[in-house]
Parts: structure tokens; C-alpha cells; sequence
């Protein structure tokens, strides 16, 4: 395994990342605990500016697909990501140190790993359709509802504006 990991940051590019816990155990695998990584998402949203375009959370695994952050690196923002996480957890320690960081270089390379990350809990027999995991994005680019993390979207982008989307 290579010392150093070579990422290719401020590219302008969306980033699919997938971040593990600690030995793959399933420390996420509550509801409270699910509930806990998607008010930390949103507050590091918040602190470092990068837009969510999507994310799942599986019992022992992350997916995101984010933009780049406007105040600093993406690897700080995941950073403080986990450790938010982990200091407000009792399992110690709590992820795997590094991550999965794949540029999503295109508008079809986008929409596969959004539709990857929507089916994953279908695909692991959690659940039998996405729109009955609750901590997943899908049912925002279903219903355009918020939630907890705020999601870049049409949805989102037409609130913003204070347009009315066709459905609603």
C-alpha cells in the first residue's frame, strides 16, 4: 500500500468518498447513531461550504458525493467529519483512518454513483425499495422534502429562488 494516497483536490470536481468504521463493524447500525452522522454532516456543510449532492448511511459504511469545500481542503472537511462522529461515540476508535476519495470528472459519472449510493441498501437486503431507508438523500430527489443535510438539488435550487417545482 502506497505511504501517501494521491488526491486530486480543488479540480473543481464533485468527490464520491466512501469512509468505513473501524474494522467495518457496524457502529452505525442505529437509528440514533445514523441520526448523529447527519447533524455532523450538516454542520461541517455548514463550517467548510461544500455542497452535498448526495450520501447514504449503511451499517458500517459512508457514502458521500460532495463538491469541494470554499473554505479549505476536502480532506480537513472529512477530517472533522469523523471526528465530530467519533467524539460524540462511545466506540472507540470509531472509523478506519482513511477513505475512498473517487472525481466524479462527469454528469453521467454523477448519476451513477447517486443511483449506486441510493440502491445500496436495496442491494445489501436492508430494505426492499430506497425510499424506506430514511438516512439517504433519495427521498429528497423523490419528494424534494428537506431533511436533516441539505441536498443540492433542483429542490433545493428552486426554494432558494422561490420557484414553484412541478408536483408540489
Amino acid at each position: 500500500m502506497p505511504s501517501r494516497l494521491e488526491r486530486f483536490q480543488h479540480a473543481g470536481d464533485f468527490h464520491f468518498l466512501t469512509f468505513s468504521c473501524h474494522d467495518r463493524l457496524r457502529y452505525l447500525a442505529t437509528p440514533a447513531a445514523c441520526d448523529l452522522f447527519e447533524r455532523s454532516l450538516e454542520t461541517v456543510r455548514r463550517r467548510y461550504v461544500f455542497f452535498v449532492i448526495g450520501y447514504v448511511v449503511m451499517p458500517e459504511h459512508v457514502h458521500l458525493l460532495v463538491s469541494e469545500p470554499r473554505r479549505g481542503m476536502l480532506d480537513r472537511a472529512i477530517q472533522a467529519l469523523k471526528t465530530s462522529v467519533s467524539k460524540q461515540s462511545a466506540q472507540r476508535p470509531f472509523w478506519l483512518v482513511r477513505y475512498y476519495d473517487f472525481n466524479v470528472h462527469s454528469e453521467a459519472k454523477r448519476i451513477e454513483k447517486l443511483r449506486y449510493m441510493h440502491r445500496n441498501p436495496v442491494a445489501r437486503g436492508l430494505i426492499s425499495r430506497p425510499d424506506e431507508w430514511k438516512w439517504s438523500s433519495f427521498r429528497h430527489y423523490l419528494t424534494g422534502e428537506p431533511g436533516t443535510v441539505e441536498i443540492e438539488s433542483t429542490w433545493t435550487v428552486s426554494r432558494r429562488l422561490g420557484l414553484k417545482m412541478l408536483g408540489q
